[in-house]
Parts: structure tokens; C-alpha cells; sequence
């Protein structure tokens, strides 16, 4: 549980290694009394996916406390760029093509939060019943979304849906979006890895942010009845 200046909020976190895999290459953080929650996904298909997304989780917790939001958006940045740098050199003196993280993060503090992200880690909210979702892929078929080559339903299926254009540790530079906005008592927020929102649809994921109890174990339980292949990793966060 964690506030400031009236809103309150309580969050749960989730993750699981999926029906196939032998080796959870997702993290997460789930830290309320920070205003701090977030989600990397090892990039499968890479050696080492699992201690790329760990080493953002644990650089992540180790920031010193923030005055102010824009502060620890300023912190969460120039960390990432940190543990870019540290994965670029980890390649290289292993001899590895890439050890590489997607990552989604939401910090809050007052009445305000930030969604920072490199990658197809995601951040939904819903707000008074509908969802939004907050982030946007880094990834070549939403690329081509967004330019009109196919419409956002075939993308779902196309051959290139999991080749990503972004990701910590994936080249020397890194580049995060950064999106604020106003908290809402009631928003209810969901972070993901992509082996949710592969087996759910948006109706999945409204009604599983409307339900009681543990809302990221109804998500990732959600998603393993349905056959998730890939690792599965949820936090909630409700703003009171």
C-alpha cells in the first residue's frame, strides 16, 4: 500500500514461467511504497533473457528516494540507459548476439503518474469501465499499423508480430517514450509482459481489472488456461 496527498493505491504482482518453458525469462517489480511498478520480458530467443530483465528490476529498486515525479522519471531514464550500457559490454565480453530486456514501468507520486517503456511490455488502465491502453509497441508490425500497410487485427497475426525495434540491451543507444498523465480515484492499472495480452482480448482484461480479489493471479491464471506458451507476468494497481 502506498499514498500521497490523497490517493492511495494497493497493487499485486504475478508471474509465471508459462506451460512450455523451462526458465521464467520475466521480472517484475512491485514496490506501492515507492509509486514504483514494473514489468521486463526477457527477449526469447536470446541467451540470457532472464538476467537482463533481473537487472533492470534490481537496478530499478536500487534508485535513492525522489522528491518529485520528475525526478524519478529523470532517475528511471538514466537507469535504464545504465543497465543498457552494462548488457551492450555483458554481449560483447560473452561473445553474445544480444542480452536484451523489454521493459514497461509506472511511477505515481501526488496526483500524477508516468508510464515509461522501451519494447511490447504494456500498461493498460481502465478508467470509469473503459480500457485504454497507455503504451504503445515498439514493434515492427506496429510500424506498419501505423503507416496503413495492414490494420491493427492482422497485425495480430502476421509472421513478424514478436520482432521488436526496441529493448534494453539490444544496441548501444537506447530510446524510452515517456507518457504523463492525471491520476483518477478508481483508475485501475495493468502492467504486462506480451504472454498475457497474446492469449487475452481487451474484453479479457476489463473484466479481469473489474473483478475482486487478486486481479494479476485472475490475469496470469486467465492466460495458462488458455495454453500461454510464453512466460506470464501481471501487476494491478488500484488508485483509491
Amino acid at each position: 500500500m502506498g499514498s500521497t496527498e490523497g490517493f492511495a493505491w494497493s497493487s499485486e504482482a504475478v508471474s509465471h514461467v508459462g506451460t512450455v518453458r523451462k526458465v521464467n525469462e520475466d521480472s517484475c517489480l512491485d514496490r506501492p511504497e515507492k509509486g514504483l511498478w514494473v514489468v521486463a520480458d526477457g527477449m526469447g530467443g536470446h541467451a540470457a533473457g532472464d538476467v537482463a530483465s533481473q537487472a533492470i528490476t534490481a537496478a530499478l529498486d536500487e534508485m535513492p528516494a525522489a522528491d518529485s515525479l520528475a525526478q524519478l522519471a529523470d532517475q528511471v531514464e538514466r537507469c535504464l540507459r545504465d543497465v543498457n550500457t552494462r548488457l551492450v559490454k555483458l554481449a560483447e565480453d560473452s561473445e553474445k548476439q544480444t542480452i536484451g530486456s523489454t521493459v514497461s514501468v509506472m511511477i505515481a507520486r501526488n496526483s500524477h503518474a508516468i508510464c515509461i517503456w522501451a519494447g511490447d511490455s504494456r500498461v493498460y488502465r481502465l478508467r470509469k469501465g473503459t480500457l485504454e491502453q497507455l503504451t504503445q509497441d515498439h514493434a515492427m508490425v506496429e510500424d506498419m499499423v501505423d503507416v496503413g500497410l495492414i490494420s491493427q487485427e492482422e497485425a495480430e497475426h502476421h509472421p513478424q508480430a514478436n520482432r521488436i525495434t526496441r529493448a534494453i540491451g539490444a544496441a548501444p543507444e537506447v530510446f524510452v517514450d515517456m507518457d504523463i498523465f492525471e491520476l483518477q480515484k478508481g483508475d485501475r492499472f495493468l502492467l504486462c509482459s506480451d504472454g498475457l495480452y497474446k492469449e487475452l482480448q481487451p474484453a479479457d482484461i476489463t473484466k479481469i481489472l473489474k473483478g475482486r480479489g487478486n486481479r494479476a493471479k485472475a490475469g496470469v491464471d486467465l492466460a495458462l488456461d488458455r495454453g500461454a506458451r510464453d512466460n506470464v507476468t501481471v501487476i494491478t494497481v488500484t488508485i483509491n
